[in-house]
Formats: C-alpha cells, sequence, structure tokens
C-alpha cells in the first residue's frame, strides 16, 4: 500500500514537471508586472506640462502597456515587433544594420527583416505616430501610442530581445527568457528603485533606441556564463520549485536560486528596468517636445472614445481565447 502511494505521488510530480515546466507566469516579455510597472513609473519623470496630463490618465497608461503582448494573439504581425536577432546579421551586426527603416529595407527586403524582428525601426516609427497624435490633440491617439510605445521600448531594454538563442543556446538553458525578464521582476520588482529622474529630450531618437539594442546585446554572454555557472554549483533540488497559479501547478526557479542569479548578474535586470522607465518617459516628453509643446490641460479631463473601448475589448477577448502567433514566446 505505501509504495503504491509513493509511486502514486511520484507520477503525480512527473506529470506535473511534463506539462508544468516552464509554464511561465505569462509568455510576455517582463511579463505584466514588468511592463505595468515601467509605464506608470515613466509617468513620474515627467515635466509639469505633461505630467497632469498622464496622472490622469495613468491608469489607461499602466494597464495598457500589455496590449502588444495581447495583440500578438490575433495579429500575426505583431510578435517581431517585439525583438531583433541582431547576431543574425554576423559578428559586427551594428556595423552593417542601417539604422533607417527604408535603408534596412533596400538592403534585406521587407520580408527578411520581418523574419529577424523589427523592434527598433517600429520603435521609431511608433514615436512619430506619437509626434502627430501630440499636434493633432486626440486623446485616444496619445493615450493609445505612449501606452503602446512604452511597451515596444521596454522590449527593447532586454537584452535577450536582441538574440535569436532568446530562450538559451542549449536545452539546459531553456526557460531563461521568462526567468530573466518575468520571474525575477515578479520576486524582487517592488524593491527595485525605480525613481530614476526627470525624463530627458532626446536629440535622435532613433540613435537612442539602437543605443539601447546594442547596450542589451553586450550583456548577453554575461547572462549564459552566470546561468551556466549557477547550473553547474546550485544543488539541484534546490533550483525549481512549484508554485499553484490559479488551478494550474508550474514549476518555476526558486526564489532563493532567482535571488543568487540576480547576485551574480550585479543587479543587470534592475538597471535595465530603470533604463526602461527613464527612456520611456524620455520618448513621451520628446514627441510633446517636437511636437510644438500643446497644451494638455485643455484635453486633460476627456476620456477615451467608445471606438477605442470596443477596440481594446476585442483584443481583450482574442487574448483570452486565442494562441499566440508568431515563433514561441516570441515577445
Amino acid at each position: 500500500m505505501l509504495k503504491r502511494t509513493i509511486k502514486k505521488i511520484l507520477l503525480l510530480f512527473f506529470i506535473a514537471g511534463v506539462f508544468a515546466v516552464f509554464i511561465p507566469s505569462t509568455l510576455l516579455s517582463w511579463g505584466f508586472y514588468g511592463h505595468k510597472k515601467i509605464n506608470r513609473m515613466a509617468v513620474f519623470t515627467l515635466p509639469p506640462q505633461l505630467i497632469g496630463f498622464y496622472k490622469k490618465h495613468i491608469e489607461y497608461i499602466t494597464e495598457h502597456g500589455t496590449d502588444p503582448d495581447k495583440r500578438s494573439f490575433a495579429d500575426e504581425k505583431e510578435a517581431v515587433r517585439h525583438y531583433i536577432d541582431v547576431d543574425h546579421y554576423g559578428d559586427k551586426p551594428f556595423d552593417v544594420l542601417p539604422k533607417k527603416w527604408n535603408d534596412a529595407v533596400a538592403k534585406y527586403t521587407e520580408d527578411s527583416l520581418n523574419l529577424y524582428g523589427i523592434n527598433p525601426w517600429w520603435t521609431e516609427k511608433m514615436y512619430y505616430r506619437l509626434v502627430q497624435a501630440f499636434k493633432d490633440k486626440n486623446v485616444d491617439r496619445i493615450l493609445f501610442i505612449s501606452a503602446n510605445i512604452g511597451h515596444y521600448i521596454a522590449d527593447g531594454c532586454v537584452p535577450l530581445h536582441t538574440t535569436q538563442f532568446y530562450d538559451g543556446k542549449t536545452p539546459d538553458q531553456k526557460g531563461i527568457h521568462a526567468f530573466w525578464e518575468s520571474r525575477i521582476p515578479e520576486l524582487f520588482g517592488d524593491n527595485y528603485d525605480f525613481f530614476v529622474g526627470q525624463a530627458e529630450y532626446i536629440e535622435k531618437p532613433i540613435d537612442k533606441i539602437w543605443e539601447i539594442i546594442r547596450s542589451g546585446h553586450e550583456a548577453i554572454d554575461t547572462i549564459f556564463m552566470v546561468q551556466k555557472k549557477m547550473m553547474a554549483e546550485y544543488p539541484g533540488d534546490k533550483v525549481y520549485t512549484f508554485e499553484n497559479r490559479g488551478q494550474t501547478t508550474v514549476k518555476v526557479f526558486s526564489k532563493e536560486y532567482s535571488q543568487q542569479f540576480s547576485l551574480y548578474l550585479g543587479g543587470m535586470v534592475e538597471r535595465r528596468m530603470r533604463l526602461a522607465v527613464k527612456t520611456v518617459g524620455s520618448f513621451w516628453y520628446t514627441a510633446w517636445i517636437n511636437a510644438g509643446q500643446p497644451d494638455l490641460s485643455i484635453i486633460e479631463d476627456k476620456n477615451i472614445s467608445d471606438s477605442l473601448k470596443k477596440a481594446q475589448d476585442e483584443t481583450e477577448k482574442m487574448w483570452k481565447t486565442g494562441k499566440a502567433k508568431g515563433r514561441p514566446n516570441p515577445e
């Protein structure tokens, strides 16, 4: 009887391992926690001329920071906007990749670029859309684009969004994607220092975007090196734990393992989140400046239209009932 009970327990653990290993809290970049936190804290980097409008709509900016990830369940063109596999372009990708979209298309074709991600070019496109939204004083567009560009900028700050090995180079590294950008922030993000100072005017937005991509890509080797070191020296029975997520049992990296990993990284995750907060606020501010510094106080009390609410309800529905399109774990 005892043997049968033990076998039953072992079988249950095996099944849980098979069906729940690395089901991350979401299959989303920075996780819902991270994107919401970044957008929300970016509001507090803004100067007096902007912060009134953004604080009035801070709940919208926060909640809809996750919309691009949700859209990946409905729009097959969405996933490629969240990353760029710069290592596909050789050992010195930043020497050969054109910064401007039209130049990149002329060199590689649009179809080829879409195969390996278009995050920096798409982020620039969203920036120009935000400039126009400010010029038009269009509340729907300002809020929608602000929330969305916050997401794309934050994604560009994730080192693993700059490599074709986004979820590890070897089978034993699988899961590092969700671990770095979701599990660690969810565990320790409430203790991060997100007061990063005031937003700053960006002279050349496209240069800033590529600067972020480059600095993130330079951190890839460190992430894989630390992961290899941890796997070699950390007790196997201490690496993972099981947690209940609703009615699902999920196998995740343990808090102790995650904490040690963060220490070896020297606070990299917190630094990249801080960078995201400051950069998002700075892009909002720069777009407003380049739109002629319109007075937003006259539209501050306007709410989003019914048509935008309807469109976002549809996105929410597709996210809850659909399946992510694009490559696995695309965000």
